[in-house]
């Protein structure tokens, strides 16, 4: 090996090396959490069901938009405004936008009568669509609570129409890998029939 050849590779592993440090600071190496963390719609199903909808009548719900401290599998910190922190050996088994996505749409299908489409299906008629920003979706430690905020908003058939709504709901937790996340399942089902009963009080044309 000549000598550049030998520099380059030591300049090299001393950026894999250094990385692995800081990623073992931050909580984002070493051996994953032994428990993956999902969400789960606490409505009951419905069991088999047939569902039609006219035009403009279903309704399609898009991967809301979210921060880039959300735009993870880790838990967020709220621990001061400008200092997030991520909960020890808690990890998501999806990014929270479309876990909270999945969860809203199934909480729809359950609580109302629309049929409900995923935004690869809205080339059929995607009727009202449902979009938004999911703000916070992690633990507060000064409330000792878990938080999920969704800014919603939600358009008509050919966008002649759009309305925009704030939903929040709380779950205490000891900010715990075991507590968090039944605590934010809790918190997001909450949101998310908030959402559902919303969409249902809309006219079905």
């Amino acid at each position: 090996m000549n000598l550049p050849t030998r520099l380059l590779g030591s300049v090299a592993l001393a950026v894999l090396v250094g990385g692995c440090s800081l990623s073992s600071v931050l909580g984002g190496g070493g051996k994953p959490p032994a428990t993956l963390l999902t969400l789960t719609p606490e409505l009951a199903a419905p069991g088999e069901f047939e569902r039609v909808a006219n035009a403009g009548q279903a309704v399609t719900i898009n991967t809301p938009v979210t921060s880039k401290e959300l735009h993870t599998l880790r838990v967020p910190v709220q621990v001061t405004p400008t200092d997030v922190q991520y909960v020890t050996n808690a990890q998501w088994i999806d990014t929270p936008d479309r876990l909270f996505r999945d969860l809203l749409s199934e909480t729809v299908l359950r609580r109302t009568n629309r049929v409900v489409l995923d935004p690869r299906q809205a080339g059929l008629d995607p009727g009202l669509v449902v979009s938004g920003e999911l703000q916070r979706f992690g633990y507060d430690p000064a409330t000792g609570q878990a938080v999920v905020r969704f800014d919603a908003a939600l358009s008509t058939v050919g966008g002649t129409r759009v309305e925009t709504r704030r939903f929040e709901a709380q779950a205490p937790s000891d900010g715990s890998a075991a507590s968090i996340g039944p605590a934010l399942n809790r918190a997001a089902n909450e949101v998310a029939i908030k959402v559902a009963d919303w969409i249902g009080s809309r006219p079905a044309s």
